[in-house]
């Protein structure tokens, strides 16, 4: 008898679908996309209403072979491909190669029995809109990336790529690194006063908040110390206790932009990391008794509703474990984004009564924390909000007003089961209107406003979440590119943009700024969403794209610079060997430094990124410079190398210890801290301690105490 046929991507999801589907089934994967356009031609013909020329994937043709010769004896093919538009177009790319006219295409949301048989019992067709969605997407980015990198090989280097969001992505990355360049750091200053109630023995701690009824700004220390002393002289007494409930409401279930996010922030896993586990979860894992079982549902999704039934599942389970005082009223509704697509459903465990620690003997460490992530974040959304106490205290002295909070919480609601940080409890002694304190004491605290902060993998994705540039399919995508094509390096977890990204991007930019434009990019996606509601053609939004592209597309191939020819005037240094400047160009290994009178003179030279500090290897006479490895992060080694293995992830600092005489510090949070015999220096200490004005004794105490402490 003939079995039904059943293709997938990947091997895990058959495995766990072959469980539910039984003898009468045959589970086969096409491990992903079986078509693509050709790699080494654009395959697009322009002139054709943009007609694709899609051929099969020279790895996938056994693959092929293998599931035209199955389909051809099954009695029947179900194309279970995932359900977003990439999970569309691979079904329609195998409904034309399969041979077989019994051809039914299922969807399921979560890889469960329930759902496996009920997607069998329902057949639907090919979605055309998703298909034509992911079309007119693939064929924007061939475009930009057929088009564009060749420019960039000419004008810059070889090997370089530009992409129709990648771009964006890496202009955002510049853009904030230009701001970091043009900070410039503020002081200011704050007083907090200690505060005793005359009859207890309790501290009150307040903020100076206003001076004869206007906001406090200090913004120098001896504005700080005149004010401090005027202060003290005064008597104070407590004016007014403003008391409030503030209502904490529960984040909604995750999509996949705020799961890369969260996972990034407590987790500390990379977009890429994130969605490799995810699908894990989703394809399924081995669970005891149960089998091979998906564990959350599908985790590409930007929407945030939640069935009902499932809803239902969850209060009953809440209801048992926590009581009803935990239950909303109403079963919470989440409002998606305006381009959000709510076929899909947010990110939750498929089985709310498979808690983490029932999973916790079935997964890796790094699993069961990201299940246990999406179960808390899911549960929770589901609970009743936490209400928090909120107390002011004004007290006033004069024309000087201070001000205490303090938070407590009344009822914890969702943060009972949420382990995601919130707002701390900060108690405050009690103290009545009227009643009169005394000073106790008075601190003045410096401060500097704060630079801002690099991207993140996790935040980069937020902001191309909140621009609307890419969609859930995109991000991790998007930033591994960026990453793999030298356009950024990091440190620390920070994306820093190299300087062959600055230079691309400023020519892009300059050349193509309408589709480098992130307003524009958002709107090319929300064109795209209109495909898939099918209230557009494609190709009317591709020829709309294009008209704009290949008019800028002819000016920059005439007017852009050749960095490639010309080279950048950047660093103020002459030819050892005829005096012409030097110019900074790209190779094949990154840039360097070239004599600007080639060919007359083919004088170059490596440009690396020197501290100024002596290798600390004993015999070694390099110098550490700053390195990037393979992956884009960023060490330091010596100029040595291979013959000197020196190296540290640290950035370290010209400035020698002043307990062992090492030649280089760390920088700490609270000044530097040496490599060598670890101990930990405040700045204003290092001249003092050089003065050798300290016995060797005590400073011999510290690197001990030092050594211990760290």
């Amino acid at each position: 008898m003939a079995k039904n046929l059943v293709v997938v991507e990947s091997p895990a999801k058959a495995k766990t679908i072959n469980k539910f589907l039984g003898k009468d089934f045959q589970v086969e994967s096409c491990y992903g996309h079986i078509k693509d356009l050709p790699k080494k031609k654009m395959g697009i013909d322009v002139e054709n209403e943009f007609k694709p020329n899609y051929q099969i994937i020279p790895a996938k043709r056994k693959t092929v072979k293998k599931l035209r010769d199955l389909s051809k004896t099954a009695e029947k093919v179900y194309l279970a491909t995932d359900l977003d538009r990439e999970g569309e177009a691979i079904a329609w790319h195998l409904s034309q190669e399969l041979d077989n006219s019994k051809k039914g295409r299922i969807v399921f949301n979560q890889i469960t029995r329930e759902a496996i048989r009920e997607a069998i019992k329902n057949p639907t067709e090919i979605n055309l809109h998703k298909v034509n969605a992911q079309q007119g997407r693939r064929v924007l980015d061939r475009l930009v990336g057929y088009k564009i990198s060749p420019l960039l090989w000419e004008k810059v280097k070889r090997g370089l790529s530009a992409g129709r969001v990648q771009s964006v992505a890496v202009r955002l990355v510049c853009e904030r690194e230009k701001e970091i360049e043009k900070f410039v750091q503020k002081e200011y200053w704050t007083i907090v006063g200690e505060f005793t109630p005359l009859a207890k023995r309790s501290l009150l701690e307040a903020k100076l908040s206003q001076v004869e009824n206007k906001l406090v700004k200090i913004l120098s220390e001896k504005k700080a110390k005149q004010l401090a002393e005027k202060i003290k002289e005064k008597e104070y007494k407590v004016i007014k206790i403003t008391a409030e409930k503030k209502k904490i409401f529960p984040f909604p279930p995750f999509i996949t932009s705020t799961l890369q996010q969260a996972a990034s922030y407590y987790l500390k896993l990379s977009p890429s990391q994130t969605m490799r586990i995810a699908q894990d979860l989703y394809e399924g894992e081995e669970i005891g008794n149960e089998g091979r079982v998906g564990l959350i549902t599908y985790m590409r999704t930007d929407s945030v509703r939640v069935a009902r039934e499932v809803q239902l599942e969850a209060r009953r389970y809440l209801e048992k474990e926590f009581g009803k005082e935990f239950l909303p009223l109403r079963i919470p509704r989440y409002k998606n984004k305006k381009s959000s697509q709510d076929a899909h459903e947010a990110i939750r465990p498929t089985k709310i009564w498979r808690t983490p620690e029932k999973m916790k003997p079935y997964l890796s460490p790094r699993h069961l924390k990201v299940y246990e992530l999406i179960w808390r974040r899911f549960l929770a959304s589901q609970m009743e909000k936490a209400i928090l106490n909120k107390v002011t205290v004004d007290i006033r002295g004069g024309k000087y007003l201070f001000r205490a909070e303090g938070k407590k919480i009344k009822f914890p609601g969702f943060m009972i089961v949420s382990k995601e940080r919130y707002e701390k409890e900060k108690s405050l002694p009690p103290v009545k209107e009227e009643e009169k304190l005394k000073l106790k004491e008075l601190t003045s605290k410096q401060h500097f406003t704060e630079v801002p902060s690099r991207y993140t993998e996790a935040s980069l994705v937020k902001v191309l979440e909140e621009k609307g540039i890419g969609r859930p399919s995109t991000y991790a995508p998007t930033i591994s590119t960026i990453k793999r094509r030298g356009y950024v390096s990091w440190r620390k977890g920070k994306l820093i943009p190299t300087l062959l990204a600055k230079v691309v991007n400023e020519l892009l930019v300059k050349n193509f700024s309408t589709i480098l434009d992130t307003s524009f990019t958002a709107q090319m996606e929300e064109g795209l969403d209109t495909v898939e509601e099918g209230e557009k053609k494609w190709t009317v939004l591709v020829d709309g794209f294009y008209k704009y592209f290949s008019k800028d597309l002819s000016k920059a191939k005439k007017k852009m610079k050749n960095i490639k020819k010309e080279g950048l005037q950047i660093v103020p240094t002459n030819c050892e060997r005829c005096g012409a400047k030097m110019i900074l160009k790209f190779g094949r290994y990154g840039e360097f430094l070239a004599c600007s009178n080639y060919p007359d003179c083919k004088n170059t030279k490596a440009l690396v990124n020197k501290t100024g500090i002596r290798c600390p290897f004993p015999d070694c006479e390099g110098e550490i410079i700053e390195r990037t490895s393979k992956k884009g992060a960023i060490f330091y080694g010596c100029s040595k190398f291979p013959q000197c293995k020196f190296v540290s992830r640290e950035t370290p600092i010209k400035e020698s210890c002043p307990h062992c005489r090492n030649p280089y510090l760390f920088r700490d949070k609270n000044g530097f801290k040496c490599p060598e015999c670890s101990a930990k220096i405040k700045d204003y200490r290092i001249e003092e301690l050089k003065l050798g004005e300290i016995p060797y004794k005590v400073v011999k105490k510290r690197i001990n105490a030092a050594r211990v402490a760290g």
